[in-house]
């Protein structure tokens, strides 16, 4: 069994926004998404390592829309370097962002941060 994506709820309309945090900021690539599920509004997001997908997170629109406080997407980076760089282009972005569980999962360092709506995403890489 293999992980397919994680769905994340963003407000009607939202999909700037979206692009903004999860684009821009977190760095992963925008991908379309199938015309059969393109009506209902979201956007979705891949990384990548070379041509293979490594992570894939679908922005879907929840109405009424509630942010998501403590369920979250882990995100696995492959250095110390690259962590460091995704959390200083969050910040700069203006979105919250705390590293106040660094090193309290062991065998990994990590921060979290909050996209334009609130939802909570977990940036991590191994502690080595």
């Amino acid at each position: 069994m293999k992980l397919h994506h994680v769905q994340v709820a963003i407000p009607r309309g939202e999909e700037d926004e979206s692009r903004r945090f999860y684009g821009e900021a977190l760095g992963l690539h925008e991908v379309a998404k199938p015309p059969s599920l393109a009506g209902r509004g979201g956007c979705w997001f891949r990384a990548f390592d070379g041509d293979v997908i490594t992570a894939e997170i679908h922005l879907g629109v929840d109405d009424p829309f509630l942010p998501a406080k403590k369920a979250h997407p882990g995100l696995l980076l492959d250095s110390r370097h690259e962590l460091e760089a995704t959390a200083e282009r969050i910040a700069d972005a203006g979105y919250e962002l705390s590293w106040a569980e660094r090193d309290t999962f062991e065998g990994y360092v990590r921060f979290h941060a909050r996209d334009g709506f609130g939802n909570r995403v977990e940036v991590m890489t191994l502690a080595v």
